[in-house]
């Protein structure tokens, strides 16, 4: 049988279902609030938007669903399957349960290990005679499959979209302004996942899924001789994926990067290890500790990179450049983050006041003297043709002058953020 086809099919009814479509509805107005969120810090950070909230929640969905169907088309050849009467689709109810208390605790390794300690403990209450839950009943080996499976996808994403709507930030590092980024992404995914049917029960499809005779390629608890005389069809879900984080020391396509291929190294290692867990249930106590623990041990790891790892940003030879705008003035002329500012028409570049003085007190055209990143220096001409619109550059500053607004900055919740500065607003629009 075609079992790509099977698997494409089933994504297809995810999107199209009434009731699969109402969840994606709602996920994606929760994904706008977020974003109108980000894209007006944007906008009074850089002072422009630069990325729609709807730009931004479309492409979280787009990428989410061919993120999807990668997953979906991993799990379904490697023959991840679970038991109709175990209730799998929980395992995404509560990693948004817990996304609730903690952003990061969206990771399904949280979720996945209570689930598999529940389904343990089930087991060895059946093995000793005990009245087990039946929904409950998970195989460990196809769990923490699956859960791997869903981190190398949320590697990719992260790679490939995770520096998108990215926000600048800044911070006192050892007496001196440090620029950075804040990340942060969700993405919705449709998944297709194999369902050992009861025999009374219908398929999606209106019949059971034959499976060719190499399936499954893992090895799971589940023997081959139930597999050969079992209905088996495959089911949609809806899982999210997320990523939260803020760096100093990196540009953000390379902290995104970093981050992605960290996260597709933790995955890699939880697949194998969970195929170690058919073999007794030492092994399977030892995956589902394994998984939360290693992802913390994962997250400290990338802090302890950015607080050991020499800030990027900072403004030491004239000013620093933290974040260029597209198609802006600046970007024409090929100024780019990392460069550095360190002359205008010959007068040294110290401030931002040096700058705004320099363009109200020269109407005619400037030459900049940019220090790039490789440390070339290049003489630039800021025509006059360009000066109606914005330069489009944020900068560094060497340090932040009294009656400027400074933020506090949780990197787990924008939304604070975003009421402190409505809040400094308020205050400011009083003392005038």
């Amino acid at each position: 049988m075609n079992i790509a086809l099977y698997t494409l099919r089933t994504i297809s009814y995810a999107l199209v279902n009434p009731y699969s479509m109402l969840f994606l509805f709602v996920l994606g107005i929760y994904l706008y609030r977020q974003n109108r969120k980000t894209s007006l810090m944007q906008k009074m950070v850089i002072g422009e938007q630069i990325n729609s909230p709807f730009e931004l929640t479309i492409s979280q969905i787009v990428m989410g669903i061919f993120a999807g169907v990668l997953g979906s088309l991993l799990m379904s050849y490697l023959g991840v399957m679970f038991f109709q009467n175990s209730i799998i689709e929980i395992l995404f109810l509560t990693s948004i349960f817990l996304m609730m208390i903690n952003p990061r605790f969206i990771c399904f390794s949280y979720s996945g290990a209570i689930l598999g300690g529940i389904s343990i403990l089930n087991s060895l209450v059946i093995a000793n005679g005990g009245k087990g839950i039946e929904v409950f009943k998970f195989d460990i080996t196809s769990l923490m499959s699956m859960i791997a499976i869903l981190h190398f996808v949320e590697g990719l994403l992260i790679i490939l979209d995770g520096s998108r709507g990215a926000i600048p930030v800044f911070a006192k590092m050892k007496d001196k302004i440090a620029g950075g980024f804040a990340l942060k992404r969700y993405w919705p995914l449709p998944i297709a996942i194999f369902i050992i049917l009861n025999s009374s029960t219908i398929a999606i499809a209106g019949k059971g899924v034959p499976m060719p005779e190499w399936w499954p390629i893992i090895k799971t608890t589940i023997s081959k001789d139930l597999l050969k005389n079992a209905m088996i069809s495959l089911a949609p879900f809806y899982a999210v994926l997320g990523y939260n984080s803020v760096t100093f020391s990196k540009s953000k396509e390379k902290k995104a990067l970093t981050s992605g291929l960290y996260v597709m190294l933790y995955s890699i290692i939880l697949f194998a290890l969970a195929q170690l867990s058919p073999i007794n249930i030492i092994f399977q106590v030892f995956i589902v500790i394994f998984a939360p623990l290693a992802h913390e041990a994962l997250i400290k790891l990338q802090r302890l990179s950015e607080e050991n790892g020499k800030p990027k940003y900072v403004s030491e030879d004239g000013m620093k450049i933290l974040y260029v705008s597209s198609y802006s003035p600046a970007a024409s002329m090929n100024i780019k983050s990392g460069d550095s500012l360190m002359e205008i028409n010959g007068e040294p570049i110290e401030s931002e006041d040096d700058i705004l003085n320099i363009l109200k007190e020269t109407t005619g055209d400037l030459f900049f003297k940019i220090k790039k990143e490789s440390g070339k220096i290049k003489e630039i001409l800021y025509g006059r043709e360009y000066r109606k619109n914005m330069l489009g550059i944020v900068f560094v500053p060497k340090y932040i002058q009294k009656d400027r607004v400074v933020l506090k900055f949780n990197n787990e919740d924008f939304s604070d953020v975003l009421n402190n500065i409505k809040n400094k607003d308020k205050d400011k629009d009083g003392d005038e």
